[in-house]
Formats: C-alpha cells, structure tokens, sequence
C-alpha cells in the first residue's frame, strides 16, 4: 500500500502531499477546502527541445490528437461528456512540457480523471482524423506566421540556438508536420509517455488518497519507455531580422539566461521585475513614459532546465527604432551602479503577489506542483520561495547583471519595414566597455 507523503506549509490551510504510485506514476495534491471545484492534469517530460529536426512540432501534434477519439469515445463524446457536467478541458505544450488538465465540479473528479486517462492511453490516430488535425495545425501556424510578435519570438530562439532543438518553434513546420504519420504518433507516445516521464497533480476540492487510488485504477495501460533526456544546448546569440510591411516594428535584444537550477535564478527573475515588470520599472519609466518612444516595453528571464533567455522586447514605430535600442543598452548598463533598495523592494513585493495570487486559483496552483516536480523532483513549500526571494540582495541583483550582459554575445531580432539599426557589433561593444567599468568599482548595499 502507497503512503502519501505530506508537505507542511507555513501559509495556514496550504498542505501539499506526494506519492509513486506501483505503476511509476508521481501523483501530486494540493487540498483547497474553500473549493467546490477541482483542477486535475497530467504534466509529460516531453517538449519541443526532446524533439529532433525531422520531429519538430510532432510534440504539440501529439496533443491535438488526444482528443479525437479513443477505443471507448470519439472526439464528440470526449467533449459532450465533460461539458455535460460543466467541466472544461484544454491542453497545451511549451519548449519542455506538455499538460493535459480539466476543470470540474468535486463530484467529477473521477470522470475528469478517466477522460484524462483515456486520451493517454487509448487514442487511435486515426489516419483521416490525422489528416483533418494536420490542416488545422497549418493554419494554426500560419496565423503564428501572420503575427509579427510570435514572428519574432520565433525569430529569437532561432537565433539564440541555431540548429538547435530549442531554437526550433513548438508549432513546427509545415513541412515536418505533413510528414507525420499515426505510427509516428504511436511510436513518440512509446518513447515519452511513460509514468515515470509524467506527473497527475490536482488542487482545489480533491482529496489525495482518493484520487491515488482511482489513478491507480485508470492508468494501467502506460507504456514502460525510458527517463526522457535533451541534448545540451549551447547558446549562440546573433543577428536576425524580418522585412515586412508593417506599421510598428517588433523589437527584442536577448542574453544568454540562466537554469532553473542556477544559484542566480531568484536574482534574474528579479532584476527582470526592476527593469521591465510593470509600469514603475526602468524601462517603462524611461523609455515610455519619458521619452515616450514606444507603446510596449518589458523585460523577462525565461529559464529552462538547462539554461535561459534574459531578454527586452519593445514595440516601436519604424522610425523610433534607432534611437530606442541605445536607450534600452543604457538602461541596462546604469541597473549595475544605480540601482536603489526601494527597487528591489518593489521587485521583492512584485514577485510574492504574483505568487500569492496564483494560489488562490486550483488550476495554477495544480501547475505550480506539477512543474515543481519536474523541474526540482519534489514539492517546493511557498515559504521557502519566499524565503530565496527575500534572500537576494542588491549585489547579488548587480553581479548576476554584470554576468547576463557581459557572459555572451547578445541577440538582437527585428521585425517590421526598413529603418536604421545600431551594428550587434556596436552593441556589443558599448555593453562590453560600460559594464567592465562599473563591474571594477566596489559596491556595498545601502
């Protein structure tokens, strides 16, 4: 008999508890008892970066076949049987993971739970099906394609990593995903949708050992594959950009980022928070509200289990675009050695609501520990991330930037109609010379 495994929270009425199931599953449960509902979902070690140049968007295929038809249901039935209870489900994939969750009524749990089941275990790919799915996904990414901003994500990770799994788009290529086959379905499952490579988490009105024993019960049917691994990536940086007939142009200039793992990952999250996190920051401040040179402008860290992206992206008019970019490389260079205690305050107190607000809602909170296991292998208690957060100082904020913005060549990408841009060499090199300067002088926390 499975035991679970309780995880006390400081916060009051916050308990988290864990369990392997016999099968190799990992069940994770967040009671909520304030909630009449529940959020359920299955989290697989499988993303877009686990894929190789001839799989490229077959992850994110994958998941749009789950839901049409299974040995038991056709894709009518799929839905019709949970929004017949007023439940609602959905799927999405991302560079590492994919999930598959509902939203339900307490009494519901077990029908979400065996839909859920049924899907990873039971879909036909059924070639015709397969074929109708393909040219709902080419539309998919030719509405990707129309959007200048997913254009220039796209644009950056491609240039980030080149010929690289984690530079290629989630969606794939029209080319790649016409090429699929049901038995290349069968065989990714095979290899990826193994217990050991998933995690069912749930939170809101849910109780653990219930829900372990009905998980026991539905999951019977998985394949025994392998611990999924990526290759190693290796950052590049670069120059890219897009010519289109545009009114605004889409413009982001990236670093090198930071693990999940890495002992400056609090830091980065933070001096992301400080630059570009909302209307108080430096760049929104500066560059907008001063100078007002753009509509749009953020910073953000995306980190990934091996390594990161620390980047700025700003919307401008075309002919805004040349003076813009020397405004954001300063605002950058100056964080190092002007950086006050009231902003790291802020960030602090940015990043603990955020947090605090995702737990009220079950579906982010069952995401929060399913990822928590994937990433960690293990519950990480909301008190401890508090505690991290409160942890970073004003030198740790300027080392980690000093070793964003000085470790690795930036990538600068451009979408929109034809305008001046600064040389990434010039770039480069003012970084290079301003941060070198300010990183020699001694700094002490106010």
């Amino acid at each position: 008999m499975w035991q679970a495994k309780p995880v006390q929270w400081c916060l009051p009425n916050m308990t988290a508890k864990q369990t392997t199931l016999p099968c190799g599953l990992t069940v994770v449960t967040d009671h909520m008892p304030h909630l009449k509902t529940s959020a359920l979902g299955v989290w697989v070690n499988a993303g877009s970066r686990l894929e190789s140049a001839a799989e490229n968007g077959l992850t994110h295929l994958f998941e749009h076949m789950a839901f049409k038809g299974t040995t038991s249901r056709n894709a009518l039935q799929i839905a019709e049987e949970i929004e017949a209870v007023g439940g609602e489900m959905n799927a999405s994939t991302s560079v590492e993971h994919t999930n598959y969750y509902v939203r339900v009524l307490a009494e519901d749990v077990p029908l979400g739970l065996d839909i859920l089941a049924d899907i990873l275990q039971n879909s036909l790919f059924d070639e015709a099906e397969l074929e109708r799915e393909k040219h709902v996904i080419l539309q998919e990414i030719g509405a990707a394609t129309d959007s200048p901003e997913d254009q220039a994500f796209d644009l950056l990770l491609a240039t980030a990593w080149p010929d690289q799994a984690l530079g290629r788009p989630i969606l794939g290529t029209p080319e790649t995903v016409n090429s699929f086959t049901p038995q290349t379905i069968r065989d990714f499952m095979a290899r990826r949708y193994s217990p050991g490579n998933m995690v069912l988490a749930a939170a809101g009105a849910v109780d653990h050992q219930a829900l372990c024993k009905l998980a026991q019960e539905a999951f019977t049917s998985l394949p025994q594959g392998s611990a999924c691994t990526a290759d190693a990536v290796v950052y590049k940086g670069g120059y890219a950009q897009v010519e289109r007939d545009l009114q605004e142009v889409q413009l982001i200039l990236g670093f090198e980022g930071l693990s999940y793992h890495d002992d400056d990952y609090y830091p980065a999250q933070l001096l992301a928070s400080i630059l570009g996190g909302g209307m108080s920051s430096r760049l929104f401040q500066e560059v907008r509200e001063k100078r007002g040179l753009c509509y749009s402008v953020y910073a953000f860290h995306w980190a990934f289990l091996e390594g990161g992206l620390f980047a700025v992206h700003a919307a401008t008019g075309p002919d805004d675009t040349e003076q813009l970019l020397p405004v954001i490389v300063d605002e950058l260079n100056s964080t190092i050695d002007t950086l006050r205690p009231e902003e790291l305050a802020r960030a602090k107190a940015q990043t603990k609501a955020s947090l605090m607000i995702a737990l009220e809602s079950p579906a982010a909170r069952a995401g929060q520990i399913a990822r928590q296991m994937m990433i960690y292998n293990r519950i990480v208690p909301v008190d401890e991330l508090i505690e991290k957060l409160e942890k970073v100082t004003l030198e740790d904020i300027r080392r980690t930037a000093t070793k964003l913005f000085t470790g690795s060549a930036p990538t600068l990408v451009r979408v929109g109609p034809r305008s001046a841009m600064m040389d990434i060499k010039d770039i480069q090199e003012k970084l290079q010379a301003r941060i070198s300067g300010v990183a020699s002088r001694p700094t002490t926390d106010a």
